[in-house]
């Protein structure tokens, strides 16, 4: 249930009516616009008074919100969220280019990636510590030390850094990780989820490879529900029926997420087809749909790489997408 607050209502009036609606073990989610002031009623809110609400001096509406996400909701919050992270901005109208190699290998490597894509205009630093391999023999990622090394790249570039966690077990090591990225196949480890809703970290939530929309909203509010309000989401391609790309890129996906929720959407193209000549044009497509940012895997030696080299862009390759980017997003913004 959603309560619209009428244009000059007092923070005392505010608070007072606040007070009464958690008397009712209702949780409270406060959103400020511009002209009004959003109270968002998270409980059992069946046993509530619409017309009792209504009629109060300060309420200029209430309504029910049918979606089973609340938090997330953009009828609980209508302003987009923008999430700060060093001086890059995700939502909101900015746009932020987030690139990187897939695992971090050796502290040349990242350390090169990073300056490099600093220089062709990335935001943010993206790497892999800990790999989520379908094979038990593949690649699994440095851990620890993979994390020391991003930690390494960020003081040569001063680039803010997202990486992956995989187990809740792991989270004291991301402490000094500016972005903890939540993969697919753990996009409904509600454990971890719950768990990552209580830090203070944005967290970036990938969708499941065969999961609805909706399913991925509720995935969001797991964490919102414990007061982490810093959730970026990411489309990163769904499995069907064709198998000539590593996934399909579900595109529709941005349109309908910013329509549903107030959240920044961002698309990984990289992961969504596996194969690199198919990286720029979905990128740019996904430029032109109004996604909030673009992750891409780059990698200074992709032949050699310990993992998905076949989707990874030379840092060359990154600098020419990044100014097509940057040229489309200018063309759909105007």
């Amino acid at each position: 249930m959603i309560t619209v607050l009428k244009k000059g209502t007092t923070q005392a009036q505010m608070e007072h009516l606040i007070e009464w609606l958690k008397a009712r073990n209702l949780d409270v989610h406060i959103s400020h616009g511009h002209d009004y002031t959003i109270l968002g009623l998270i409980g059992d809110t069946s046993k509530v008074d619409m017309e009792l609400l209504s009629s109060l001096d300060i309420v200029e509406s209430v309504q029910r919100v049918s979606g089973p996400y609340k938090q997330c909701n953009r009828q609980f919050h209508p302003e987009d969220t923008v999430i700060s992270v060093g001086n890059a901005k995700i939502g909101g109208g900015n746009f932020c280019m987030i690139a990187g190699p897939c695992s971090v290998e050796t502290e040349a490597q990242i350390i090169e990636v990073a300056q490099k894509v600093k220089q062709a205009g990335a935001d943010i630093l993206r790497g892999g510590a800990f790999k989520p391999r379908t094979s038990p023999y593949d690649f699994q990622g440095l851990g620890a030390e993979g994390i020391r090394l991003l930690l390494e790249a960020k003081k040569a570039t001063g680039l803010p850094i997202v990486t992956e966690i995989m187990s809740v077990q792991y989270l004291d090591l991301f402490a000094d990780i500016d972005i903890i990225q939540v993969g697919a196949r753990n996009m409904q480890n509600f454990d971890l989820l719950k768990e990552l809703g209580k830090t203070d970290k944005p967290i970036l939530l990938k969708r499941g490879l065969a999961n609805t929309l909706k399913e991925f909203l509720m995935s969001a509010e797991y964490i919102m529900s414990e007061g982490n309000q810093n959730v970026i989401l990411c489309e990163r391609g769904i499995r069907t029926f064709d198998t000539y790309a590593r996934n399909t890129l579900d595109l529709t996906a941005v349109p309908v997420l910013h329509e549903l929720s107030h959240l920044p959407v961002i698309v990984d193209p990289s992961h969504a087809t596996g194969k690199v000549h198919l990286v720029p044009p979905m990128a740019m497509a996904a430029v032109a749909c109004g996604a909030d940012g673009v992750m891409v895997e780059v990698h200074n030696d992709p032949i050699h790489a310990l993992c998905d080299g076949a989707q990874s862009l030379k840092p060359e390759q990154f600098a020419v997408l990044a100014e097509k980017m940057r040229t489309v997003r200018k063309a759909v913004t105007q």
